[in-house]
């Protein structure tokens, strides 16, 4: 008696339908085409142009205690109170010493204190005190105003990405300028004063 014949064929009925694994596939496909596509525009985008929302709004209504221990022509350096942005051009920097640019930055700062017509205004950044003074008397202190935001609440309200950053306040008290990153000497003349010259007009 002959066995009968298989085949290793499936039936019409068994055969698994052929357009499932391609819809399956479809969303992978898709998320990996946004993910090469956010990476590209993520890289080659400069950080430096990323627009603030807080432009042309009032600066940060954040009260911030002084840097303890701070003291300029024998007095201390008082914190940040937002009363100070009315009526003056003001340069308020985000800094911190753990911050590598800042170290950089810090000459240019000093440099453009000089400038009488402003004032330039510090947010130390989740900083140790001891660290934060250390680091002015080092290369000088710009600031006028110094306030401490230990956790990072100030920095959040005036939508900072990292440090360091630098705005400019105008007389009204709005921000008319966001620098992100580091003042460097290729921005400070072409970008940074023309927008302290703007403001100041």
């Amino acid at each position: 008696m002959s066995e009968p014949v298989t085949s290793d064929k499936p039936t019409s009925a068994e055969a698994p339908p052929r357009r499932r694994p391609i819809l399956m596939a479809l969303p992978l496909l898709v998320f990996a085409t946004f993910a090469v596509l956010f990476c590209l525009r993520l890289g080659s985008g400069d950080p430096s142009k990323i627009p603030s929302a807080l432009i042309g709004r009032p600066a940060p209504q954040t009260t911030l205690p002084p840097l303890q221990g701070l003291v300029a022509g024998g007095a201390p350096v008082p914190g940040l109170d937002p009363t100070v942005f009315q009526g003056k051009v003001s340069v308020v920097n985000v800094w911190a010493s753990w911050c590598v640019p800042c170290h950089d930055e810090a000459p240019l700062l000093t440099e453009l204190a000089k400038d009488k017509r402003l004032q330039l205004v510090g947010i130390n950044y989740k900083d140790a005190p001891d660290n934060a003074r250390r680091f002015l008397g080092r290369y000088g202190n710009p600031f006028g105003i110094v306030g401490v935001d230990g956790n990072g609440r100030a920095a959040i309200e005036w939508g900072v990405y990292g440090v360091p950053e630098t705005f400019v306040v105008g007389r009204e008290g709005t921000i008319v300028y966001k620098l992100v990153g580091p003042v460097t000497p290729e921005n400070v003349d072409t970008v940074l004063k023309s927008e302290i010259d703007k403001a100041l007009k």
